[in-house]
């Protein structure tokens, strides 16, 4: 820096304090040159992105002194308004609703270990031995979870202690008691160890005018208890069974509405449907050509039987579990409604609508018995779940007064043939299938 000239005349202490002042101004004039050169070079001058609340390298904390914190490069929290600062997390605002009002985000309990207060266990079962047979179905591995919850129920899934269960096309994990894995790896080893092949389940589906068939049937049956109200169920024997059943076909009013081999593999749900619909006038509504001047509406009802069967082979063979899910609905008669309709001339209008009457029944019932035995179910005089049709039409008087021929003591026989390659069938090996709008998840069980 070089001197300045100063009047000799000047006092001491004044011309220092002149000289100190020249000195500032000089390195303020350097500091501001240099600014100016880098925020040209860089197009402008602006905060950088993660500036705020950021705290020091760790670089700056090591190379300072004991007891002093270097000040950040950019604003810290000190001179960063409220607005801007991150609040610390602490347990009551982390498990706090979020400003917009969404779900809590929940908090990380015992350092995101899973709790084994019961003893609990992880353990991954293979079941690639039955699923890579079943190459044609989308989701075999879902037979066996659904089983698995048949045998344990729903409520050790969803109280304490804490388990869970996931299963994918190789391997089921279940993650629970010593108990429960015992009951678990008991239901897998029906699947992975038994048998592969398709089974073949016959159904017959008969209805029975009067049930004073018992009476000559009694001797013949072994009563068996069912939960269901108002079903009752039997064991025969295969010899039995064909006594019984040809006691049934010599009455005149015994009709035979659905017979025939399911194919299914163990552990597979198949279903057998026989339906149909009937019309009826569900509502009248103003007609938009204004002539005339009210046009029906009508509505479908789907009338018949839907039955699901679940059966589950013993590793031996021996022992059979059997789900059977059953629906029957069938219209009584149709109810009719007169209805009176202003017309634009202050006249009326006199038309009709039907109000159907409905009859139906439900069944859905685990069974166990022994594979070489004969399950006989009966529903009781319920709706008939087939509907006769006249063989004249013009005679049929159900047309005209709208009612329908609907009791009947339904009877199902349930027999386990073994395996498909064994039996030679002349019946339909392939059921109809009706398709319905099931339940979400849990009805199942």
């Amino acid at each position: 820096m070089a001197q300045a000239n100063l009047p000799g005349s000047l006092p001491f202490y004044v011309r220092s304090r002149i000289i100190r002042g020249l000195a500032a101004a000089c390195l303020f004039a350097t500091g501001s040159a240099v600014l100016s050169e880098q925020v040209h070079a860089q197009g402008g001058f602006a905060l950088p992105s993660n500036s705020v609340a950021r705290g020091p390298s760790t670089a700056e904390t090591q190379a300072a002194p004991q007891g002093f914190t270097p000040r950040a490069a950019g604003p810290t929290a000190s001179n960063t308004p409220p607005s801007l600062q991150t609040p610390p997390q602490t347990t009551a605002n982390r498990n706090a609703l979020p400003a917009g009002g969404g779900a809590p985000a929940g908090q990380l309990s015992g350092g995101g270990q899973l709790p084994r207060e019961a003893g609990q266990e992880h353990r991954v079962y293979n079941i690639s031995p039955y699923t890579g047979y079943l190459t044609k179905h989308d989701r075999p591995h879902q037979a066996i979870v659904d089983w698995i919850v048949r045998e344990t129920g729903t409520d050790v899934w969803h109280t304490e202690p804490f388990g869970f269960m996931s299963a994918d096309r190789d391997e089921l994990k279940v993650y629970h008691t010593n108990e429960m894995h015992q009951v678990i790896g008991g239901i897998v080893e029906r699947f992975v160890a038994g048998d592969k092949e398709p089974q073949v389940m016959n159904l017959r589906l008969m209805t029975v005018g009067n049930p004073n068939w018992r009476s000559n049937a009694h001797m013949l049956m072994q009563h068996v208890n069912v939960q269901s109200p108002g079903l009752q169920a039997w064991l025969l024997t295969k010899e039995n069974a064909a006594l019984v059943m040809n006691m049934l076909r010599s009455r005149t009013d015994v009709r035979e509405v659905q017979a025939v081999d399911l194919i299914t593999n163990n552990g597979q749900t198949e279903k057998l449907a026989s339906t149909r619909g009937r019309n009826y006038v569900l509502n009248v509504k103003p007609s938009p050509a204004n002539w005339p001047p009210y046009e029906p509406e009508t509505g479908e009802i789907q009338e018949g039987f839907q039955i699901e069967v679940s059966p589950l082979l013993s590793v031996d063979g021996r022992t059979l579990d059997c789900v059977i899910n059953a629906n029957i609905d069938q219209v009584d008669k149709f109810v009719p409604v007169e209805l009176d309709l202003p017309l634009p001339n202050n006249q009326v209008h006199r038309t009709k609508i039907e109000v159907p009457q409905l009859v139906s029944w439900r069944l859905n019932e685990r069974f166990r018995w022994p594979s070489d035995m004969v399950l006989l179910l009966s529903c009781g005089v319920v709706a008939s779940p087939e509907r006769p049709q006249s063989s004249v039409p013009l005679f049929n008087l159900s047309s005209i007064t709208g009612t329908t021929a609907g009791r009947a003591d339904a009877l199902m026989f349930v027999e386990f043939r073994g395996r498909a390659s064994d039996n030679l069938t002349t019946t339909p090996l392939v059921p109809q299938v009706g398709s319905r709008v099931s339940a979400p998840n849990r009805g199942r069980y």
